[in-house]
Formats: C-alpha cells, sequence, structure tokens
C-alpha cells in the first residue's frame, strides 16, 4: 500500500484536517504527495520526511532512498509541500537560513549562486530533481482524494550552467512544455509545470 493510501485509510473521517490535529502520518503523506507514486515509498521507508517546528525542521521519517519531502510549513501563506534530491540539501537549508535573516528570494538566489562558484557552499554537478504541489489557499490537504485541492504540480530538474544553446530548451517562460530559468548559473534548471485539472484551480 503507497503512503498516500495508508493515509486515507487511516484518516477516512477526518477529509481535510488542520494543522493542529494532523498526526505524523498524514503529515508524511501530504509531504511525499508531489513524488512520483512508485518514488514515495522504498524497500522500507521511501523518501525522507521534514516537518517545521516554529523555524526549524523535525525529521520524523528517516527514508531509504535519496529524496528529502517537507511538510507544508504552518507559518506560511498557501499551502506548499515540496520533495528534493539529497544533494540539493545544503543549497535548500542555506536559503531557509537566508530567507530567515530577512533575505528576499532574489537576494538568497544570487548569494547562493556566489558561494557555489567560490566553493563555499556544496552543489551537485550532475543533474538533480525537486517536486512540488502548491496552492495560494490554505485548503489543506485533501485524504480522500490523496491531493491538494487546485494544486499546481511544479517538477524542476537543476541542470548546473545549462544554457538555450548547449541544451535546445528554450528560456522562454510557458506553461505547456519544459523552459530553462536562470541559464549559464550554478542554479540553471528546467521547469515544467503541471496545472490542476480544469475546472479545480
Amino acid at each position: 500500500m503507497n503512503r498516500v493510501a495508508l493515509a486515507v485509510a487511516l484518516c477516512a473521517s477526518l477529509p481535510i484536517t488542520s494543522v493542529a490535529q494532523k498526526t505524523n502520518d498524514q503529515m508524511i503523506a501530504e509531504a511525499v504527495s508531489p513524488l512520483p507514486e512508485s518514488m514515495r515509498q522504498g524497500a522500507t521507508q521511501g523518501a525522507t520526511v521534514m516537518v517545521f517546528t516554529g523555524t526549524e525542521l523535525e525529521r520524523i521519517r528517516q527514508g531509504d532512498n535519496s529524496m528529502i519531502c517537507l511538510a507544508d510549513d504552518p507559518g506560511r501563506t498557501g499551502f506548499h509541500v515540496a520533495c528534493y534530491h539529497e544533494d540539493l540539501g545544503p543549497f535548500m537549508a542555506r536559503g531557509r537560513e537566508l530567507r530567515a535573516q530577512g533575505k528576499d528570494g532574489n537576494e538568497s538566489r544570487a548569494m547562493r549562486f556566489a558561494e557555489i562558484e567560490a566553493g563555499a557552499l556544496e552543489w551537485p554537478d550532475k543533474a538533480r530533481s525537486l517536486y512540488s504541489l502548491s496552492n495560494a489557499d490554505d485548503r489543506g490537504f485533501d485524504y480522500e482524494a490523496g491531493t491538494i485541492p487546485g494544486a499546481w504540480r511544479l517538477q524542476v530538474v537543476y541542470v548546473p550552467y545549462a544554457t538555450e544553446q548547449s541544451t535546445g530548451i528554450s528560456t522562454s517562460p510557458a506553461r505547456d512544455r519544459p523552459w530553462l530559468m536562470h541559464p549559464g548559473t550554478p542554479g540553471a534548471h528546467l521547469m515544467i509545470n503541471i496545472p490542476p485539472p480544469q475546472g479545480n484551480e
């Protein structure tokens, strides 16, 4: 049984649950939901799952594959869960640290790219993926459906220093095809957007 199905079985009487009521199984179900089903569960555990406790992250499941999944941060507006390859961990942790210092997205990104190029921040030299599900409100996770109502699905594939010329992938933003963001930088990545089903935005 996959992790979402397990959570549904455990929580069938609670279709949509508030943060205060969430169990570890519910938070695991939410956190791993961006992943393809085959990646949610490994030989015994699947992805590592982290949850926000104030400004800190706490591990509630040690995984046995290469993915780290973050449950929704109740301190932020909207609903967002994400999973990324463990090799991206230092980059993501540094981003959280800079955000806590009041840096905005552009400042944080520029600082981290500079740290990568200076050798001060670990960064993989080959492709690594991130998956996320987001919506703009706080409807939360629907345990009966096993998804987030109205969520946009995003897959990011980091390809360090890739350019339009080296990949043949356009740098023009699009919703109907992959496109290359931040080309020529350490954080160059493919953006693959999947909108929610029609009528569910």
